[in-house]
């Protein structure tokens, strides 16, 4: 799609898309020999977080270091951005029902207390903010960064295709022994797939696995590929590492 057209489709403007070009937010996966800016679903989707942030109070720059980490990954990124969404929506219906009852209160129909009048005026932070900027944000490893930045845009598509063929994949062999050799396998790849963004050892591996049980957040993102998929994921990555230990 080119730009104007990317335009209606989101309901920004053209000078908004060119300026996430120019700042690194949002770059093109083409540009035409004419200097037309060509955006891809890839493109689309990355457009769809800034703005869902932009939604939840994120600045420019916080999107920019949010979903430039390589650790970032858009299903976690959609359940946090649904979970914000829908505290925010709370919020604002507690907020209508205030109003709604001062104006009874003002019409000499409702009593209300100091307390009641401020029901739901919540001006701190978004509750998940916090939790987008320790997953995403300040904690991100240098080395990792490293790596990753050195990718072009269609390594980091590549990445993230064969990020979803491993879960898929190992989602396909629930119910089935992890020692298989089709689960060990995948859980080889998804061991080397890690390494090409960080640097995990086998014990780190292992306890990474652990964590995606421990962590109901983990649990919850990892699942909606299907369902035990943490778990079993959690016990190949267990196996898969002490036999590597072992050798």
């Amino acid at each position: 799609m080119n730009v104007k057209e990317v335009a209606q489709l989101a309901k920004v403007s053209v000078r908004t898309l060119h300026h996430y070009d120019e700042i690194g937010l949002l770059i093109p996966d083409h540009v035409t020999e004419a200097g037309y800016r060509q955006y891809s679903e890839h493109n689309l989707q990355t457009l769809q977080h800034i703005l869902f942030f932009k939604e939840l109070g994120f600045s420019l720059k916080e999107i920019h270091r949010i979903i430039h980490n390589p650790s970032f990954n858009t299903f976690e990124a959609l359940q946090l951005q649904r979970r914000s969404l829908i505290a925010k929506r709370e919020q604002l219906e507690k907020m209508i029902a205030t109003i709604d009852r001062t104006i009874s209160h003002v019409k000499g129909e409702f009593e209300m207390s100091a307390k009641d009048k401020f029901e739901g005026l919540q001006w701190d932070n978004n509750p998940y903010e916090q939790e987008a900027r320790e997953r995403w944000g300040d904690k991100a490893v240098d080395e990792s960064n490293k790596r990753v930045g050195k990718l072009s845009d269609s390594e980091k598509a590549e990445l993230e295709r064969e990020w979803n063929n491993i879960y898929y994949g190992l989602a396909e062999r629930i119910g089935t022994p992890v020692d298989s050799e089709e689960t060990m396998a995948l859980t080889k790849r998804w061991f080397e797939l890690l390494n090409k963004m960080g640097n995990y050892s086998y014990e780190a591996f292992i306890g990474l696995g652990q964590m995606y049980v421990q962590d109901e957040r983990f649990t919850k993102n990892i699942d909606h590929y299907g369902k035990g998929l943490a778990q079993y994921m959690c016990e190949a990555m267990g196996h898969w590492g002490q036999l590597q230990l072992q050798k």
